[in-house]
């Protein structure tokens, strides 16, 4: 079964627009890191390196650029689960190791090039959960730090941002609108927001196809909302955006994306959830992936031993 993911299709259409990854980059990468990265030159990697089983919690991209005049990567984890996953730096460590034994593969001589780890979260809940793998080891005596490899990745905690907090123009600034307020109560003024802007960038024939890909997103990603209240929020900015929300809703209609959306969600985590079993992990790992119910979670487990 294809697990429905509006939430890697949205990051992947549109941080895949090299222009969109470029502002990402110049609005919030640290000034230290933006002096030492040519984003002239961003090349964007078609690897994946989710595991099949966790594609409905995780999402990356992987840009190739270079720093200080040398090949590096900045390594972009999107976790669209509804809380932050404690585990993230032993996934973000593994998904690394993966990168570095593929260029291995690809280059069998000089030294590995650096990889730049970064998450991007849009939960309900706040981060909290620090951001070094030494965060989740216990107490490190200092004579021992030396023979730990310990790292940090940069984080990006969309639930936090306010809409004055949201740097970035153009495409990246309706992607980020979007993604912050997903789960929050302001998230009509925000659409509202997003909506302005994509209506100035189809006066100048740009982004015309993304409002779709907006729309696609969040009449299947937010739950409770009737693609009805999206065509009233439209309205109040144009009521041809209204009339374009309306048909593409009857297109998801038609393909089945909407009634079925809940139903297909939770079949989608139990499946999830008996591969993860199958893998060896404990329930409260996949409780913790998954998000489904210790009981629901223990049913899978026996009925697979049968």
């Amino acid at each position: 079964m294809k697990v429905n993911n509006p939430h890697d299709k949205f990051f992947k259409e549109s941080l895949s627009r090299v222009e969109v990854a470029k502002g990402f980059m110049e609005n919030y990468l640290p000034e230290k890191l933006l002096n030492l990265i040519d984003l002239d030159n961003i090349i964007i990697e078609k690897d994946s390196f989710i595991e099949k089983e966790l594609e409905e919690y995780f999402s990356d991209i992987l840009y190739r650029v270079s720093l200080k005049g040398k090949e590096a990567y900045l390594y972009f984890l999107f976790e669209h689960k509804s809380y932050p996953y404690k585990k993230i730096t032993i996934q973000l460590l593994q998904y690394m190791l993966n990168i570095w034994e593929l260029k291995l593969k690809q280059k069998k001589e000089g030294k590995l090039p650096l990889i730049i780890p970064m998450v991007v979260y849009h939960g309900k809940d706040r981060w909290n959960i620090g951001v070094k793998l030494s965060d989740i080891v216990e107490d490190i005596p200092k004579e021992v730090e030396e023979y730990f490899p310990d790292y940090k990745y940069l984080l990006y905690d969309l639930s936090s941002y306010s809409d004055e907090e949201i740097k970035g123009t153009g495409i990246l600034r309706v992607f980020l609108e979007i993604l912050s307020s997903l789960y929050k109560d302001d998230f009509e003024e925000r659409f509202k927001e997003a909506l302005i802007v994509l209506e100035r960038l189809r006066e100048q024939n740009q982004g015309i196809e993304y409002f779709e890909t907006v729309v696609r997103y969040i009449l299947n990603a937010k739950d409770g909302l009737e693609f009805k209240d999206l065509k009233d929020m439209a309205d109040k900015i144009s009521t041809k955006r209204g009339e374009d929300i309306m048909t593409i809703a009857d297109q998801l209609r038609r393909e089945g994306r909407i009634e079925g959306k809940v139903e297909g969600k939770m079949e989608g985590k139990v499946e999830i959830a008996q591969n993860l079993l199958k893998k060896g992990m404990s329930t409260i790992e996949v409780m913790d992936i998954t998000e489904l119910p210790k009981k629901k979670i223990e049913e899978i487990k026996k009925k697979s031993q049968h």
